[in-house]
């Protein structure tokens, strides 16, 4: 049987494993210790969907030919956060700008920057998502004392389909006073809140 991570062929030597369940109890203690974990399963190029472990646990290794495993490590997630920490607060700092841009017919500027908005949005929704995997390593995002991530999204969900509303009816004075007034300080409190972790 050939083994997978992340795309990558490895060499192991298969001791008492005879399952794909013990095989995956091996590889799930060895990434453990490395801080990693999996988040992905393929036998024979099929993917293995969460309602299928049981079933998938019990089959005999010499059932299959290929295993593949998608991992992620703790390391990658803080450092996807510390990236997206600095990121909002020059997206901060630039959506100031919309209103400017719109002023002064730089329309196509203006979109950039919204575009970029949604997808800085985008990207923090999936990192934080994966903070799940790392339960205990990522405590500090439930609330403590101040603002948590939840309150930022509570808040920032509503102002963004306004700012969305407000795109469609093309009105550029509300698309700039909801960037620089209501996106602007939330993306340097979200900011704040990322580099705590």
């Amino acid at each position: 049987m050939d083994f997978f991570v992340n795309s990558q062929k490895i060499d192991i030597t298969i001791e008492n494993e005879k399952t794909i369940g013990d095989i995956l109890k091996a590889f799930e203690k060895e990434f453990e210790a490395n801080n990693a974990t999996t988040t992905g399963i393929s036998l024979d190029g099929k993917a293995v969907g969460a309602d299928e472990f049981d079933a998938v646990f019990e089959k005999s290794l010499s059932d299959f030919s290929k295993l593949e495993l998608s991992i992620i490590t703790l390391a990658e997630i803080k450092e996807a956060i510390e990236a997206e920490a600095k990121e909002s607060l020059e997206l901060a700092e630039k959506i100031k700008d919309i209103s400017v841009a719109f002023q002064s017919g730089k329309d196509k500027e203006a979109a950039v920057l919204i575009a970029n908005l949604a997808d800085f949005i985008n990207s923090i929704c999936t990192t934080i998502k994966k903070t799940a995997y790392f339960p205990d390593a990522f405590k500090s995002l439930q609330k403590e004392n101040g603002k948590s991530i939840e309150d930022f999204f509570a808040e920032m969900t509503p102002i963004l389909a306004d700012l969305q509303q407000a795109i469609e009816s093309n009105d550029t004075v509300l698309v700039g006073d909801l960037a620089e007034y209501e996106i602007s300080p939330r993306l340097v409190s979200i900011s704040e809140i990322l580099k705590k972790i």
